[in-house]
């Protein structure tokens, strides 16, 4: 992992981030419906939450490695 390229797990994050904030602005919207199709809500919610693990663990891969 030493080996990795911070621009390309920088560019990675800023991916993942508007993917997030664009199934979080889909949730709000499928929710806001009447009919609001509740398995595909509870689908892009799990999505949004696996796009959030991926975008933590790419931010702690950019944080150098501190022996204490």
């Amino acid at each position: 992992m030493a080996d990795e390229d911070p621009a390309k797990i920088a560019a990675q994050l800023v991916e993942l981030k508007v993917e997030h904030r664009d199934l979080d602005e889909a949730i709000n919207r499928l929710a806001a419906t009447i009919a609001s199709d509740e398995l595909a809500i509870k689908r892009l919610k799990k999505r949004k939450l696996k796009i959030k693990d991926m975008i933590s663990s790419l931010e702690s891969r950019l944080i150098p490695d501190l022996d204490a």
